[in-house]
């Protein structure tokens, strides 16, 4: 470790605040799944932070700065990793996202592209010094993340896939979009929406369309979300012990997409608010490490960490709420899931090591 770096400038109340998120994860975790198959999972999800958490501290010792430098393999090394994935991937469900590592566990690929996206398109961008982005530097900034976008759409998995747009959106605004080319897209999006929806699968068709009237088959294509709504009302202002739609397994697998319904349920209005706030804490101090960066390309990678961050937050609980369609989209570091919770441990790490390097000459 360069003798410029110091822990003491590790952002140590941002941890404070994550691991309050982690922990009221791990708790509802073990309520939501105690009296089914899926009882311990809790104690997994512990492993996956431990881990994430000495990630976060090896990514901090590590200057961003040689990561940036080399982006280039290492997007080449994400892109190839996608490509592992569709030809010798294992098939669940009829989509191909996970390959099976040594040991019986799975890997997918498809989060840690996150944070290659993040950095790639901030080495991209921040190199490029203009007020405003011309035409060919937007297309290649498009395709940098349109390109591991498609495959991971080939897996299909529309959820993850939706993650990339916010990394894209966010990098081009830092880096000057214009107007013209900003309506261009939203233009060039609206006459290939027919296309794209005809090349969905029947059942992401459905979660696109149910939200909006999930009592239209309450039973069938609306039933998630209608058990969701039920959970979060009937949690009331302070919260149920009970928790019947959670712990009578009405809803659907709590422990992952829909693990802030059981929360709400469990806890009202008023736990519900205190994660948000939580939640509103942590991106506030990341916004406040990308202001203090030491260079334009931190600043790049610790808002694209924010994007990213903010659109999880927002689809996961505006799906659970009904306001958004389903999409597989986990709650960061509440939700059970290794891939997800590590990622965001590593991104942590990238923001980290940013806000370590703010007084190195």
């Amino acid at each position: 470790m360069s003798r410029y770096i110091s822990f003491r400038d590790f952002d140590w109340l941002l941890l404070i605040f994550v691991l309050l998120i982690c922990g009221l994860g791990v708790m509802e975790i073990r309520s939501a799944t105690m009296h089914t198959k899926f009882a311990g999972a809790h104690i997994k999800q512990i492993y996956w932070i431990m881990g994430g958490i000495a990630g976060m501290f090896l990514v901090s010792l590590v200057n961003y700065q040689l990561l940036l430098d080399r982006v280039h393999w290492i997007y080449l090394a994400a892109v190839t990793s996608l490509m592992v994935v569709l030809i010798f991937g294992q098939k669940y469900l009829g989509a191909r996202r996970w390959v099976k590592m040594p040991g019986g566990g799975h890997f997918q690929p498809s989060e840690w592209v996150k944070l290659i996206l993040i950095l790639a398109m901030a080495k991209y961008l921040a190199n490029l010094h203009q007020r405003e982005l011309s035409w060919p530097d937007f297309l290649k900034a498009g395709a940098m993340v349109g390109v591991p976008m498609l495959m991971v759409l080939a897996q299909p998995d529309l959820g993850t896939a939706l993650t990339y747009l916010p990394i894209a959106i966010m990098g081009m605004f830092l880096g000057g979009v214009r107007l013209k080319q900003a309506l261009v897209v939203i233009l060039a999006a609206a006459l290939l929406m027919p296309l794209a929806w005809h090349s969905l699968k029947p059942y992401q068709r459905d979660r696109l369309t149910s939200f909006m009237h999930p009592d239209a088959d309450s039973q069938g294509k609306g039933y998630q979300v209608n058990q969701s709504l039920i959970a979060v009302g009937s949690g009331g202002i302070w919260g149920s012990s009970e928790g019947s739609q959670t712990h009578l397994s009405f809803l659907p697998v709590p422990q992952t997409d829909f693990i802030f319904a059981a929360f709400a349920e469990e806890h009202g209005f008023v736990g519900a608010l205190g994660v948000m706030l939580l939640y509103f804490i942590v991106l506030m101090r990341l916004t406040q490490n990308a202001q203090t960066a030491p260079d334009r390309a931190g600043t790049f990678v610790v808002m694209g960490v924010v994007a990213v961050l903010s659109f999880h937050i927002l689809v996961n609980v505006g799906m659970v709420v009904g306001f958004m369609p389903v999409t597989g989209i986990p709650l960061p570091l509440m939700s059970y899931g290794g891939s997800s919770v590590l990622f965001m441990f590593l991104a942590l790490g990238i923001v980290m090591n940013v806000r370590m390097r703010r007084f190195v000459n």
